[in-house]
């Protein structure tokens, strides 16, 4: 086993890692940046040491700084959270050349998967069930207009590498096609320094189902079930939960099945995610693979008892994993709001000081978070403030718990999503489990609809 994990990574997601360090008996090193210095990871880790200024170009992502940081102090492993750091294939690399264990998948499988396109061909191989599309990048507006026609609209246009919904745009009128395949690959050059992208068909209102894999190097992998992660704002996710109500236990093992093959396909090791969008007839369509360990982690660890964090770092020390497919249970539901430093109406950023805070536990209920009172939320980085995961025997236990958790939190100083949270959890549609990844967009409109009858 290690004896010291240099955490590559800030906020709740470096908190977590030293949670599960300590549990281990592991020794932590924090990164941090200069508007960090005071943060809760560089607090409760064993040591630390700061690597730059705010800008996470200069700190968070800045190789170099975190190798040199890692050596200094005798890490002899490095865990890069999720964001950042967490998918680069180069990272990956320079910790084999320097003799540091990167906790997550071989270089070579982060950069195959990081690469859409590449993705998409390796996942078909592998007979992983996939919506029409274009077999790799089309480099010309020609090309473009080809394959959309081939394929039908709708159509989707993404980015080769990076997510977050940038590089991204639909078409729905051939005319249109143009105009957005330019913009695509522009927004790709510019976020990710290239400019490819592919086309596939566009699903008008499916469901976001990913699943969770464990993968060890002696061959064996699992997977631990499926999260709900259609409730998104501009493709960035606001709540999941799991299980879905949508996937019966059938599909379950189906679906489960297809990920694991694929997964052993590709000599997946670690903590990873298939993402797949669903139609209303329950039909799977491959989206990606995210080569690390996930926000909404959590949700899975509630309903599987099995602590994702620590796995990834025992399988990253060689070992087996502890446990067979038919050993994973899954009890009851869970639920996790992403609780952001954002105007729940307008969802304009909300940095600043935090004067109080407090956000019960109680039964069933987990919070992960970097704040507590006197807490400077940094302008400068992702404005999540914390995590709060509710667990009941099903899901209408589930949704009242959260809603008593968020209901009786208190945050001061700042704006947070909680109103957002709250009318969420209380929509008939959300209840009824009638979800799409156009839940907002109808959510939204709902109080339009409403006033618009009132003034008739």
């Amino acid at each position: 086993m290690f004896k010291k994990i240099l955490v590559a990574n800030r906020g709740e997601i470096a908190l977590r890692v030293i949670f599960a360090c300590r549990e281990l008996g592991i020794k932590t090193v924090a990164v941090y940046s200069e508007a960090d210095e005071n943060s809760l990871h560089v607090r409760f880790a064993d040591e630390d040491i700061c690597i730059g200024p705010a800008r996470s170009a200069d700190s968070y992502l800045n190789v170099p700084a975190i190798i040199s940081a890692a050596e200094i102090t005798g890490a002899d492993a490095l865990h890069p959270g999720y964001g950042f750091l967490s998918e680069s294939a180069y990272l990956a690399e320079v910790c084999e050349a320097c003799h540091i264990r990167f906790i997550g998948p071989d270089p070579s499988v982060i950069r195959l998967l990081g690469d859409k396109a590449k993705a998409r061909r390796a996942m078909k191989k592998a007979g992983v069930p996939m919506l029409p599309g274009s077999d790799g990048p089309v480099e010309s507006e020609e090309r473009a207009i080809k394959v959309a026609a081939q394929i039908g609209y709708p159509v989707i246009i993404k980015a080769v590498a990076g997510g977050g919904g940038r590089g991204m745009r639909i078409v729905k009128d051939p005319k249109d096609l143009p105009h957005n395949f330019k913009t695509a690959q522009r927004e790709a050059e510019s976020a990710f320094g290239v400019g490819d992208v592919y086309i596939e068909k566009y699903l008008e209102a499916p469901r976001h189902i990913e699943f969770q894999i464990l993968g060890d190097h002696h061959g064996n992998v699992v997977h631990l079930g499926e999260r709900e992660c259609s409730i998104q704002r501009r493709h960035q996710k606001l709540l999941e939960e799991s299980p879905s109500v949508a996937v019966s236990e059938k599909v379950r093992r189906k679906m489960g099945s297809v990920v694991v093959d694929a997964a052993r396909a590709v000599q997946y090791t670690n903590a990873g995610t298939f993402e797949f969008l669903m139609d209303d007839k329950g039909n799977f369509y491959f989206m990606e693979v995210n080569t690390r360990v996930q926000v909404e982690h959590p949700v899975t660890e509630m309903v599987t008892g099995i602590d994702i964090v620590k796995e990834q770092i025992r399988i990253a020390a060689g070992a087996r994993l502890g446990f067979k497919q038919s050993e994973v249970t899954f009890t009851g539901h869970a639920i996790e709001c992403r609780i952001n430093a954002e105007d729940p109406e307008t969802f304009v950023p909300s940095p600043g000081m935090i004067h109080a805070f407090s956000m019960p536990g109680g039964p069933g209920v987990r919070v992960d978070t970097l704040a507590h009172s006197e807490c400077m939320i940094s302008p400068y980085y992702d404005s999540m403030v914390a995590k709060v995961i509710a667990h009941g025997r099903d899901r209408q236990e589930a949704i009242a718990r959260m809603r008593r958790t968020l209901e009786m939190s208190v945050v001061e100083g700042i704006r947070t999503t909680i109103p957002l949270h709250l009318k969420i959890l209380n929509d008939p549609d959300f209840i009824a489990g009638r979800l799409s990844t156009h839940f907002m967009e109808r959510f939204a409109a709902k109080p339009k609809a409403q006033a618009l009858a009132e003034s008739a």
